[in-house]
């Protein structure tokens, strides 16, 4: 296409509130100058125990603010993408590329089979030429459970995707959208319902059983696979072609071609390290690479369903692109949730990152690869680098499809997921995804930039893809735990972004890493805030200006100015004032718990002592636990040191609070001195304390299931008034 003829895929626009967001920065850059001076004009004189409780609180200033500039420097300059999927099919109409789509499990009692069914149907009943696609399940379990699943699967998208296609159904996961439509008069749908909730219960009866029935077993060759293995650590390749996209009889019930759909468990044995999700990835790469070769690979999570059916024409407006296009190594789309609360209790919306700060990073240079909901230039996330000359013309791109029968494949395509054929090769290293780090998604995405490439992020109104978020808190916090160790061993490796992207890519896309690689590291200063201002007003050390000094001023702007904007653009991002409450309580959470093990795993693992592991969060969870979750209960029913240093810091600020309102009372006839001179302090423990109200709930109120357990609620009590009793003498 002549340049002067030249139309746009998409449009990049700015961020609405870019100005107001830079000024206010400025004038909470302008208070923590004013918060500095105090700190060092004010240095305690006195006793060497007040010297160093005031160099703590310094110091744990210095880090927040050192975040808040690295956060803000992420989100200077957001912006979001356009794409206009008509001029699309004007320019291209059928000659679209091909698209390989992946699918990863690992535990069919984590992630039941029913779920995954669910997924893989989604993405199959994309709106885009059928026999352009090839979905691939990744059964990372080797699960014979998870294989019968595939089949009916196999089955009933011959009925599926021709319904969606005539009715236009969204979103394309049968569960999900039965669960939301209202039911028609309409003999097709009830009769698809029918066959789908059939097919559900066959799945889910097997899979209560544990085993595969033998007149099942009988009906498709690959069940004998599973006669040669051993354990779900130990066994050979399966590869099974479930469907063949290239087969003329591979049609639906109407006589349209079905996509290809392939199921791949990888060899494992106990003497080989198999890399998690990352070595999964890597087998699925090589041998998509066989079979159909997709220039474009779109890979999703087992519980991450398609909720928008023009996802991928969406990423194709920027791939194609005839002048930006070219530089592309993926699209990200948001990881967002279908079974939220109303006022999302668990925080888990992540509605300012997702709408602002991603936002952000894409206009530095691209957002990170999440590892789910990414598209990718096959090319890119297998190690080539970026050349400025480099242009794809896709009007003459070859159908690369293998032209051996689905048998031969399925044979010949084993030894590329056996556990030696990496061995002595790049994949691991500069090849495929990364290995060596928990979140392998995150210094792929990174090094993929470094080779050259950019990235960037596409969050339609119409979300692309729905997840499973944890339904209690300690399945969060486990979660977080591993994402912020992985962050933080990433920033403690070469990968670093401020090293490993030193004149590879911008400045301030190298600061964009740091707020996410810096999770864990904010523990140690948040909890000194926690905990120090408490145990000093007991013991009758002021750590703040009085409220009658002018110096009070930067403190009261900067930590009302920055939660109000906070709120704001809570706000502004979809979310309700009582939402937003809750994800301050989470981020608290978090950071005194989640963070605090994930920073010393890290630093043992650094000096040898633990060896790194991968924990897979459950998709689901019994029925008194998800009446709770709908009622926006707090979940604390378990045992955990998490919930013992909660609850030992609710403790411990609700003793300060106690203790600082018998001072003022005492103190009353006084003019108030204590109350002037412990202001701060005091409405620091008051807000702590709020925050925790629902802790107090489950340690004293509660009586169903959900509560805090009776040990930790003891043992919370003693410790808070050991470290009290420790601070006043």
């Amino acid at each position: 296409m002549a340049k002067s003829n030249y139309v746009p895929l998409f449009e990049t626009k700015q961020v609405i509130g870019r100005i107001f967001f830079r000024c206010i920065a400025a004038s909470i850059f302008l208070g923590i100058c004013f918060i500095v001076m105090y700190r060092v004009m004010f240095f305690p004189v006195g006793g060497k125990a007040e010297r160093w409780t005031w160099i703590g609180l310094f110091l744990s200033e210095l880090w927040f603010c050192l975040y808040w500039f690295f956060t803000t420097v992420s989100r200077w300059n957001s912006v979001y993408r356009l794409p206009y999927i008509d001029r699309l099919s004007q320019r291209f109409g059928k000659e679209l590329p091909g698209i390989d789509i992946f699918v990863c499990t690992a535990d069919p009692l984590m992630e039941p089979p029913s779920i995954v069914v669910n997924t893989v149907l989604s993405v199959m009943a994309y709106d885009y030429p059928p026999e352009k696609l090839s979905i691939y399940l990744s059964d990372d379990g080797g699960s014979d459970l998870t294989f019968y699943a595939m089949l009916e699967a196999a089955n009933f998208s011959k009925t599926w995707l021709p319904f969606c296609k005539k009715l236009k159904v969204e979103p394309t996961s049968p569960e999900a959208y039965f669960r939301t439509a209202s039911e028609p008069v309409n003999a097709e749908w009830l009769s698809v319902k029918k066959l789908y909730d059939e097919m559900k219960m066959r799945i889910e009866a097997t899979t209560k059983l544990d085993r595969i029935p033998d007149y099942i077993r009988k009906q498709h060759k690959g069940f004998r696979e599973w006669d040669f293995v051993t354990s779900k650590r130990d066994h050979q390749t399966i590869l099974q072609i479930l469907i063949d996209g290239r087969d003329t009889n591979a049609v639906d019930i109407k006589g349209d071609p079905l996509p290809t759909l392939v199921y791949l468990a990888r060899e494992k044995r106990p003497q080989y390290h198999h890399h998690f999700k990352a070595g999964a990835m890597n087998a699925l790469i090589r041998v998509s690479s066989r079979i159909s070769n997709g220039p474009i690979i779109l890979n999703v999570d087992c519980d991450m369903y398609s909720n928008n059916s023009k996802s991928i024409k969406y990423s194709l407006c920027i791939f194609m692109d005839e002048e930006k296009g070219d530089e592309i190594a993926y699209i990200q789309f948001p990881q967002k949730f279908n079974n939220l609360t109303k006022n999302d209790i668990y925080g888990s919306s992540f509605r300012v990152i997702q709408q602002l700060e991603l936002a952000g990073l894409d206009a530095n240079g691209g957002p990170m690869y999440i590892g789910t909901g990414c598209f990718h230039r096959r090319e890119a996330l297998c190690g080539k680098q970026y050349e400025k000359n480099y242009k794809v013309d896709w009007k003459k791109l070859k159908d690369t499809k293998a032209n051996e029968s689905a048998s031969v494949l399925e044979e010949t395509c084993k030894v590329l997921a056996s556990c030696t054929f990496e061995h002595n090769t790049p994949w691991g290293k500069e090849m495929g995804l990364k290995y060596g780090i928990l979140v392998e998604d995150i210094i792929t995405g990174l090094s993929i930039k470094c080779r050259g490439w950019k990235s960037m992020y596409l969050n339609p109104e119409r979300e692309g893809f729905l997840g499973v978020a944890p339904t209690t808190l300690l399945q969060l916090l486990v979660q977080h735990t591993r994402w912020a160790e992985g962050h933080l061993q990433i920033f403690l490796s070469r990968y670093c972004s401020l090293v490993y992207g030193y004149k590879r890519i911008p400045l301030k896309l190298r600061l964009a890493y740091c707020p996410f690689n810096l999770w864990a590291a904010n523990c140690l200063a948040t909890l000194y805030y926690v905990v120090v201002p408490c145990l000093c007003l007991l013991k009758g050390f002021s750590l703040f200006p009085k409220i009658s000094s002018p110096w009070v001023v930067p403190f009261v702007y900067v930590a009302f100015v920055h939660r109000a904007y906070s709120l704001g653009e809570f706000l502004w991002c979809g979310g309700t004032f009582r939402g937003w409450c809750n994800d301050q309580r989470v981020w608290l959470f978090k950071r005194t718990t989640s963070y605090f093990f994930a920073f010393f795993q890290t630093i043992l693992k650094l000096l040898g002592y633990s060896q790194l592991t991968f924990a897979l969060t459950a998709k689901v969870s019994d029925e008194n636990v998800s009446e709770r979750y709908e009622q926006e209960l707090i979940e604390f029913g378990a045992t955990s040191p998490m919930f013992d240093i909660l609850a030992t810091l609710a403790m411990l600020n609700l003793f300060g609070s106690f203790g600082a309102i018998k001072k003022v009372i005492l103190d009353a006839d006084e003019d108030f001195k204590v109350l002037d001179q412990f202001g701060l302090q005091i409405l620091l423990c008051l807000v702590l304390v709020t925050i925790n109200l629902p802790v107090y709930q489950a340690l004293f109120f509660r009586k169903d299931n959900g509560k805090m357990p009776s040990s930790v609620t003891y043992k919370s009590i003693i410790f808070a008034l050991l470290a009290c009793t420790v601070a006043m003498y």
